[in-house]
Protein backbone atom coordinates (compact mmCIF):
# COMPACT_ATOMS: atom_id res chain seq x y z
CA UNK A 1 0.00 0.00 0.00
CA UNK A 2 1.47 3.00 -1.17
CA UNK A 3 1.19 6.26 1.43
CA UNK A 4 -1.57 8.05 -0.84
CA UNK A 5 -3.29 5.25 -0.51
CA UNK A 6 -3.29 5.09 3.13
CA UNK A 7 -3.77 8.60 4.12
CA UNK A 8 -7.18 8.64 1.49
CA UNK A 9 -8.14 5.20 3.59
CA UNK A 10 -7.36 7.42 6.64
CA UNK A 11 -9.88 9.82 5.28
CA UNK A 12 -12.06 7.98 4.53
CA UNK A 13 -12.37 6.01 8.14
CA UNK A 14 -11.48 9.39 10.09
CA UNK A 15 -14.36 11.63 8.73
CA UNK A 16 -14.26 15.18 10.83
CA UNK A 17 -16.82 15.67 13.65
CA UNK A 18 -20.40 17.30 12.75
CA UNK A 19 -19.62 20.48 14.37
CA UNK A 20 -15.96 20.86 13.84
CA UNK A 21 -15.31 24.11 11.59
CA UNK A 22 -14.02 23.92 8.22
CA UNK A 23 -10.55 25.66 7.34
CA UNK A 24 -10.61 28.49 5.11
CA UNK A 25 -9.48 26.52 1.98
CA UNK A 26 -12.53 24.33 2.25
CA UNK A 27 -14.81 26.63 2.31
CA UNK A 28 -13.75 28.70 -0.34
CA UNK A 29 -13.76 25.72 -2.66
CA UNK A 30 -17.57 24.39 -1.55
CA UNK A 31 -19.05 28.16 -2.16
CA UNK A 32 -21.33 28.81 -4.44
CA UNK A 33 -20.04 32.22 -6.21
CA UNK A 34 -16.69 30.24 -6.07
CA UNK A 35 -18.28 27.94 -8.49
CA UNK A 36 -20.30 29.77 -10.78
CA UNK A 37 -17.18 31.42 -11.23
CA UNK A 38 -15.20 28.80 -12.01
CA UNK A 39 -18.17 27.72 -14.04
CA UNK A 40 -18.20 31.22 -16.37
CA UNK A 41 -14.72 30.76 -16.54
CA UNK A 42 -14.93 27.31 -18.53
CA UNK A 43 -17.75 28.86 -20.26
CA UNK A 44 -15.61 31.41 -21.95
CA UNK A 45 -12.44 29.48 -22.38
CA UNK A 46 -14.29 26.59 -24.21
CA UNK A 47 -17.00 28.71 -25.99
CA UNK A 48 -17.14 32.40 -26.24
CA UNK A 49 -13.25 32.87 -26.95
CA UNK A 50 -12.99 30.46 -29.88
CA UNK A 51 -16.20 31.77 -31.27
CA UNK A 52 -15.06 35.35 -31.09
CA UNK A 53 -11.71 34.05 -32.56
CA UNK A 54 -13.87 32.40 -35.79
CA UNK A 55 -15.66 35.51 -36.37
CA UNK A 56 -12.62 38.16 -36.50
CA UNK A 57 -10.83 35.15 -38.95
CA UNK A 58 -13.98 35.36 -40.55
CA UNK A 59 -14.46 38.55 -41.34
CA UNK A 60 -10.50 39.28 -41.84
CA UNK A 61 -10.75 37.17 -44.53
CA UNK A 62 -14.18 38.90 -46.03
CA UNK A 63 -12.32 42.26 -46.30
CA UNK A 64 -9.38 40.43 -47.85
CA UNK A 65 -11.66 38.86 -51.17
CA UNK A 66 -11.22 39.40 -54.23
CA UNK A 67 -13.41 38.98 -57.58
CA UNK A 68 -13.32 35.61 -59.00
CA UNK A 69 -12.83 34.03 -55.17
CA UNK A 70 -15.18 31.15 -54.36
CA UNK A 71 -17.95 31.67 -51.15
CA UNK A 72 -20.59 30.06 -49.51
CA UNK A 73 -23.57 32.54 -48.08
CA UNK A 74 -25.40 31.48 -44.79
CA UNK A 75 -28.76 30.54 -46.78
CA UNK A 76 -26.15 28.31 -48.06
CA UNK A 77 -25.81 29.45 -51.52
CA UNK A 78 -22.41 28.33 -53.44
CA UNK A 79 -21.17 31.23 -55.82
CA UNK A 80 -18.00 33.51 -57.16
CA UNK A 81 -17.33 37.12 -55.69
CA UNK A 82 -18.57 39.36 -59.35
CA UNK A 83 -17.62 42.46 -57.36
CA UNK A 84 -17.30 43.83 -54.02
CA UNK A 85 -18.65 47.43 -53.14
CA UNK A 86 -19.12 49.14 -49.52
CA UNK A 87 -21.24 46.79 -47.25
CA UNK A 88 -22.41 44.18 -49.83
CA UNK A 89 -20.70 41.45 -52.42
CA UNK A 90 -22.20 40.94 -55.41
CA UNK A 91 -22.32 37.46 -56.23
CA UNK A 92 -22.66 35.26 -59.62
CA UNK A 93 -24.48 32.07 -58.61
CA UNK A 94 -25.10 31.13 -62.26
CA UNK A 95 -24.34 32.27 -65.53
CA UNK A 96 -25.89 35.42 -65.85
CA UNK A 97 -27.07 35.46 -62.76
CA UNK A 98 -25.79 38.07 -60.02
CA UNK A 99 -27.00 38.34 -56.88
CA UNK A 100 -26.05 41.40 -53.97
CA UNK A 101 -25.79 39.78 -50.33
CA UNK A 102 -24.25 41.82 -47.43
CA UNK A 103 -21.39 40.95 -46.46
CA UNK A 104 -22.33 39.55 -43.26
CA UNK A 105 -24.09 36.88 -45.53
CA UNK A 106 -20.71 35.33 -46.00
CA UNK A 107 -21.00 31.77 -44.17
CA UNK A 108 -17.04 30.85 -45.28
CA UNK A 109 -14.41 30.98 -48.23
CA UNK A 110 -14.04 28.43 -50.42
CA UNK A 111 -10.08 27.60 -51.00
CA UNK A 112 -8.97 27.64 -54.54
CA UNK A 113 -8.25 24.73 -56.18
CA UNK A 114 -4.84 24.09 -57.22
CA UNK A 115 -3.94 22.62 -60.92
CA UNK A 116 -4.19 18.81 -59.94
CA UNK A 117 -7.11 18.78 -58.40
CA UNK A 118 -8.96 20.21 -61.13
CA UNK A 119 -7.63 17.36 -63.49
Amino acid sequence: MTAFTAFLTFLADNPPPAGAPQNLLQQLIASPATLMLGMFTMLYFLVIRPGQRQRKELAARVASLQPGAKVVTTSGIYALVHSIKERSIVLKVAEGTMIEFDKSAIASIQPKESGEAKK
